[in-house]
């Protein structure tokens, strides 16, 4: 094989890639096994599970990208062989991660959980005071991709939105306040989205005293990763309804059957499904073919979130 060759994990995705552009070919490897090809230029690991521990297999080809299928990225220096740059799937998430943040929020204010509990016990269901998005103090956590395509989403539900960031600011839609100045927001936040990036400042951002801080009947979403959230902290705070959590992650993840949070009426829990519609793999698709036109023309590479360490 003297062009360039990418690999893909499945059959489907490299089905998806036809016609390749004149020069590159497409193999499959899931990074179980040997490679089929001695020399692969740019490796697409798996989607979802063990795959950042399969990244120790890519030294085997020497590739010159690895391209991820995810937009987070932590924990992927562990496993990464140190000269091999790392992209992430930025531009492929963010639309369908914002839906379902915006989805969890109506959801759990209007109770749309607890109507299909009640229904699948057969009769009736009781009628239940839903709380409106209209109107409420939305305090976003994070202006990034998915943070920005969320508040995009939000403009039309007529909320009160202030966005949060490492930092504070003004940008082109306003104020951006920083972490520092969350003890005097929470007490007026009557929902959290959670859209941060987990490194060393954010894990355990929300602890006891975050959720104390914030109003009775708040709801907490979370759209980020699950070790943003103290979990013990989570179940005493929405124990008693005090605080709602609508999750899309977790810690641990999965949760194990009959946790307190899968099992309490209050928290309402998706299995790490942000990304995971019918957006992705169009979007996957014409991220790879950028790639592929990027590496043959020698010019950077999109997306690089880790670079060559040695």
């Amino acid at each position: 094989m003297s062009g360039l060759v990418v690999s893909v994990p499945d059959e489907e995705l490299r089905a998806a890639l036809v016609p390749l552009p004149d020069g590159a070919e497409a193999v499959v490897w899931d990074l179980v096994g040997p490679p089929p090809v001695g020399r692969i230029d740019l490796v697409v690991p798996p989607y979802l599970g063990d795959w950042r521990e399969r990244l120790p297999a890519v030294a085997a080809v020497s590739p010159r990208l690895v391209q991820s299928q995810m937009l987070g990225y932590d924990g992927v220096e562990r496993w990464l062989p140190p000269d091999v740059p790392y992209a992430n799937a930025a531009g492929v998430h963010e639309a369908s991660t914002a839906e379902l943040a915006v989805g969890l929020v109506l959801a759990s204010l209007r109770r749309i959980d607890e109507y299909v509990r009640q229904a699948a016990t057969g009769g009736a269901p009781s009628p239940i005071r839903g709380t409106s998005l209209a109107d409420r103090h939305v305090l976003l956590l994070g202006v990034g991709g998915v943070g920005a395509a969320v508040a995009r989403r939000l403009a039309p539900f007529e909320v009160e939105l202030t966005r949060v960031a490492r930092t504070a600011r003004t940008d082109e839609h306003g104020a951006v306040h920083g972490m520092a100045e969350l003890p005097a927001l929470l007490p007026l936040a009557e929902v959290v989205i959670l859209a941060v990036p987990l490194d060393a400042s954010t894990t355990g951002l929300v602890d006891t005293g975050f959720l104390a801080a914030l109003p009775d009947g708040a709801l907490l979403v979370n759209v980020g990763r699950g070790p943003l959230v103290d979990t013990a902290a989570l179940i005493d705070a929405t124990a008693d309804g005090r605080i709602r959590a609508a999750l899309d992650v977790t810690e641990p993840e999965p949760l194990p059957a009959g946790h307190p949070l899968l099992a309490s009426p209050h928290v309402l829990v998706v299995p790490h499904v942000g990304g995971h519609s019918t957006a992705m793999r169009p979007r996957m698709v014409a991220l790879i073919r950028r790639q592929i036109a990027l590496l043959r023309a020698g010019e950077p590479a999109a997306n690089v979130v880790l670079g060559a360490r040695r």
